[in-house]
């Protein structure tokens, strides 16, 4: 069992490395810019971390009109839209800052791919493309880094180093 935590532990840490380092900073960069500005803006907005500037708002605190706009999606998301709403403003804030240092990298690919595709499917289908190319350019970045990782420009790489030798 300790073997296949470790194994699985290692498979989500390591990145794949491109044959030439160009390449590598040429992938880093739309993770970083993603992870940044999910972060800084659209996560923040919605959810209490330092830099948030939504008034009264505490550490970790979801702002109070994100739980009633996930409630009206209905189904699952009306029977607890509270923690919904908490795990896609954590997906954005702390899961866009995770993608920008390409910590976790992949985990955190995988909290915004989902993350992205309610807010395409659920929030802005009906409100037109132009609406939804925000989302859709944070599901398709989340995509290529699920599979990717972090590249060798992001923490991952350093791990994965320590880890594999």
């Amino acid at each position: 069992m300790k073997a296949q935590f470790i194994r699985l532990s290692k498979f989500i840490i390591t990145p794949i490395i491109q044959k030439s380092w160009f390449a590598d900073l040429l992938f880093s960069i739309p993770r970083i810019i993603c992870g940044l500005l999910l972060t800084l803006s659209f996560g923040s907005d919605k959810f209490g971390l330092p830099w948030s500037n939504t008034e009264n708002l505490g550490f970790f605190e979801v702002v109070a009109w994100f739980p009633k706009d996930v409630a009206e999606y209905g189904g699952i998301f009306a029977l607890a839209p509270v923690f919904f709403a908490w795990m896609g403003a954590f997906s954005e804030a702390v899961g866009g800052l995770m993608l920008a240092l390409g910590f976790k990298t992949r985990i955190a690919s995988f909290l915004i791919m989902c993350t992205m595709l309610v807010a395409i499917f659920l929030q802005k289908w009906n409100q037109g493309m132009w609406s939804m190319l925000p989302a859709m350019g944070f599901l398709w970045v989340s995509l290529y880094h699920l599979y990717l990782g972090s590249g060798r420009f992001g923490i991952d790489y350093i791990i994965a180093k320590k880890l594999n030798q």
